[in-house]
């Protein structure tokens, strides 16, 4: 008898790449957002979609204060068009993160999500900065 875990099949090879490819093309991890912000390789702008009460409370280092009710063409007019918004809120318990992707892919805008938000930037250990 399976046990729960393999009841029902794993998915073929090929198909399993194609989904795992396809999802890193719609978030990425705090590990390796933390590994490049504030450097010459920072290609994106973070984006913390919490607030500014929980923003003020504690951030990414270098994410921008932009509430995902809050996202509109105008607040984006400094940055071009091409440019990567990559969204965070609270943690996996929150969907701000997606409703901020959303909002900027409607937009036209890139983006993707961190995953973990706060949450999972803390579990790894990462500090935060007040505002």
């Amino acid at each position: 008898m399976p046990s729960i875990v393999t009841e029902v099949a794993a998915a073929q090879s090929a198909e399993a790449l194609a989904h795992f490819d396809a999802s890193l093309r719609f978030e990425t991890d705090c590990w390796d957002v933390h590994s490049v912000m504030g450097t010459a390789q920072q290609d994106f702008v973070l984006l913390d979609v919490r607030g500014t009460e929980k923003y003020a409370a504690g951030h990414v280092p270098g994410a921008v204060d932009l509430a995902h009710r809050k996202i509109i063409g105008s607040k984006l007019e400094e940055y071009p068009m091409d440019t990567l918004f990559v969204t965070y809120c609270a943690g996996p318990h929150c969907n701000g993160a997606a409703r901020a992707a959303i909002r900027l892919a409607k937009l036209g805008r890139p983006v993707k999500i961190m995953t973990g938000g706060i949450t999972g930037w803390l579990d790894e250990g990462f500090d935060l900065a007040r505002a």
